[in-house]
């Protein structure tokens, strides 16, 4: 049997599951809440392996100390923040656990493999942030993903941030502000003036941020702001799958959309989906099949089987150690 490891590394937390190559339903899987931390290098090497090692050697340890074949990381940022980890990690992780196949994904790849495999289409990865993609198994077509500054336009961070702005409004008694925002504020951080002082010292400002989307769609029925916020979020998601998806005419298309942000369930998915209708009618919607931690086991093991079809970048999906020798 030969084990592989998919590591999932997003704006929330690090995951690491174990699985057997031949059959990567069969996983299991470890969970820490600390998400890896960006520094002025990039996504921080040292802090990811000081998780991932000892979340790998109890998975290991609970399989009898098996070796692994192929590991597959998908980090968020890595595509403009990870020069530092494909410098670095090949070397850490074949010193570390002795593998020579490594693959490393933006969390955008590892979304895509694990909702739609190894076939063409399109995915939007919705969660602490958002990015869409798309292939022909030739190349990649990407929209967004640039960080809560520049864009992840209607992902988590982007919602809680909107719902934030909109109760500190209400605070001020500026127009456009929420008062039912502001209230789930101060019942969730304390009093509105002390917010800047316990959000912008923070290095996971994206998942403090994010924390107060599902506020936003609890207020969203009774409230017009927090209503708007989410439609407006919906607009911004299509936007991004409209970029990636091939254009009418183009033949069959498929698409899925995955990611935490779906369990904010019916006040996101209903605009979500009538925005789709209208504006994508030719493209059809399915189910994603797994998640990005599946994507990630999914790649690990198409690796270790020589079976991996979805295509190389220098910045998307890179392969490193035996791959390229």
């Amino acid at each position: 049997m030969s084990w592989v490891l998919g590591v999932d590394s997003g704006g929330s937390g690090l995951r690491v599951a174990l699985a057997d190559a031949a059959d990567p339903t069969r996983s299991e899987s470890v969970v820490s809440r600390e998400a890896v931390r960006t520094g002025p290098s990039g996504i921080e090497t040292a802090h990811l392996l000081a998780q991932l090692l000892p979340m790998a050697g109890e998975l290991l340890g609970r399989a009898g100390g098996v070796e692994v074949a192929a590991v597959a990381v998908g980090a968020a940022g890595m595509a403009t923040l990870g020069d530092d980890l494909r410098e670095r990690l090949p070397a850490a992780l074949e010193s570390s656990l002795g593998v020579r196949r490594l693959a490393l994904a933006a969390d955008a790849v590892t979304a895509y493999a694990g909702a739609l495999g190894q076939q063409p289409g399109a995915v939007v990865a919705a969660g602490t942030g958002m990015i869409a993609l798309g292939t022909d198994l030739t190349g990649w077509r990407r929209a967004d993903g640039w960080g809560h500054l520049l864009g992840d336009c209607g992902g988590g961070a982007w919602i809680g941030r909107a719902g934030l702005e909109a109760a500190m409004r209400a605070h001020d008694g500026r127009r456009g502000g929420s008062p039912a925002l502001l209230e789930r504020l101060e019942a969730v951080f304390g009093p509105a003036a002390g917010l800047p002082g316990q959000l912008y010292p923070r290095h996971d400002r994206p998942a403090l941020l994010a924390s107060f989307a599902p506020e936003v769609a609890g207020c969203s029925a009774g409230d017009p702001v927090a209503a708007w916020i989410l439609r407006e979020a919906a607009r911004q998601i299509v936007d991004a799958a409209e970029a990636v998806c091939p254009p009418a005419g183009a033949g069959a298309a498929e698409m899925a959309l995955t990611g935490g942000l779906l369990k904010l369930g019916d006040p996101l998915l209903i605009p979500v989906r009538e925005e789709f209708a209208a504006r994508l009618p030719h493209v059809r919607a399915v189910p994603a099949a797994g998640d990005p931690l599946a994507g990630a086991v999914r790649i690990a093991a198409a690796l270790a089987t020589g079976t991996l079809r979805l295509p190389s970048d220098p910045r998307l999906l890179r392969l490193a150690g035996e791959q390229l020798r």
